[in-house]
């Protein structure tokens, strides 16, 4: 008998997408109030082995955050998760939100419990494959490969869909300098994996939002050496139901520290009018220094537990930070660890945080973004 622990469909890992013109997005989510997320993860894991970069969105989804979201993140297609006995109502407002937001074109996949009779009825509003449980994962695949095309820039009434396609286009052949406007204050948020950055910078733009404040995020997560595929599961910790569109988001998988695309992309936010963007990096580890290059200013977020004063005194990502980021401020060491910054700030800022209650974000905020 198999155990609950052991994946479902194992498959090789291999990229079955290296031959296209680029690498597939799919932007996947679940609408609805389904809680149940093991399956959408499952699927996740399948295209990432498969070489696709998957945008996870995260449960509880409205059409309009998952429109938001293709739009924003340039998807190549949408893979939305039925579950509820809603998709006859959610799914045709999802492709109205599309057409909304300027993506009439996007390609829209819908998998789950759908009964037979229903499945023509969506095909017929627009719909492009609907996928029942037990479906393999080659026709997966093959959906996706089918809705890739080669960038060309993008025919919209929506700026933040041209941008958006801008944004893949120099992602994918970057000059490596600034060619716009560059904004006013651009700040890097690094530090190790699983500090808690992007929960951090969910609650900041979170905040910058109910201030009436406009900002650009962009977000970058690693790529796989084996099969190119990429998992971005950043822009999940946005709740896009409140902050609507009124943060621009972009997630893009690198290898390594390769951030040679975000001069160019950073001169695409200036000239787009964008003054504050965050710089989310990699989870980085003690000679992750590249970002200190790109941005203004660099904010390294620590947590308890990561190492005693030796650890401390190494050269390598502590040297950057322009300002420390206490995090997980209510976890056991938190004393021990402010104690040790105090010992190699040299007068830099310390600030706590617990970004799950969003404490001290504020704070944080203002020291980033003053004014």
């Amino acid at each position: 008998m198999q155990g609950t622990t052991e994946p479902t469909t194992p498959i090789e890992k291999r990229d079955r997408c290296g031959d296209l013109p680029h690498r597939p997005r799919v932007l996947l989510g679940k609408m609805g109030l389904d809680g149940h997320d093991r399956g959408v993860k499952l699927i996740a894991r399948l295209m990432r082995d498969s070489g696709i970069h998957v945008i996870y969105s995260g449960l509880w989804q409205t059409p309009r955050s998952l429109a938001i979201g293709a739009r924003d993140e340039d998807a190549d297609c949408i893979a939305c998760s039925m579950m509820s006995n809603s998709h006859l109502v959610l799914v045709p407002r999802l492709l109205e939100e599309c057409r909304a937001l300027g993506r009439p074109d996007m390609v829209v996949n819908v998998g789950g419990i759908i009964p037979q009779e229903d499945v023509q009825p969506l095909l017929d509003a627009g719909v492009n494959r609907v996928y029942h449980t037990g479906t393999g994962l080659d026709a997966i695949v093959e959906s996706v490969r089918e809705a890739v095309k080669g960038y060309t820039a993008l025919q919209s009434p929506s700026a933040e869909a041209k941008l958006a396609r801008r944004i893949s286009m120099a992602h994918a052949k970057p000059t490596g300098t600034l060619q716009g406007r560059r904004p006013k204050r651009v700040i890097g948020i690094t530090g190790a994996p699983g500090a808690g950055k992007s929960t951090l910078v969910a609650s900041m733009v979170g905040e910058a939002v109910r201030r009436g404040r406009r900002m650009a995020v962009i977000a970058f997560d690693p790529m796989s050496p084996i099969t190119g595929g990429a998992l971005l599961g950043d822009r999940l910790r946005v709740d896009f139901n409140a902050v609507d569109d009124k943060v621009f988001y972009r997630s893009l998988a690198i290898v390594g520290e390769d951030y040679v695309s975000l001069p160019d992309i950073l001169g695409l936010l200036g000239d787009a009018g964008f003054d504050d963007v965050i710089v989310e990096t990699v989870g980085a580890g003690q000679n992750d220094v590249a970002i200190r290059k790109h941005v203004d200013r660099t904010a390294v977020v620590v947590v308890p537990g990561m190492g005693d004063s030796v650890q401390m005194d190494k050269a390598g990502i502590l040297e950057i930070a322009d300002i420390f980021v206490a995090n997980k401020a209510d976890h056991a060491g938190e004393a021990n660890l402010v104690r040790e910054l105090l010992d190699i700030a040299s007068g830099r800022p310390i600030l706590e945080t617990i970004a799950t209650q969003g404490k001290g974000v504020v704070e944080l905020l203002e020291a980033l973004f003053p004014g």
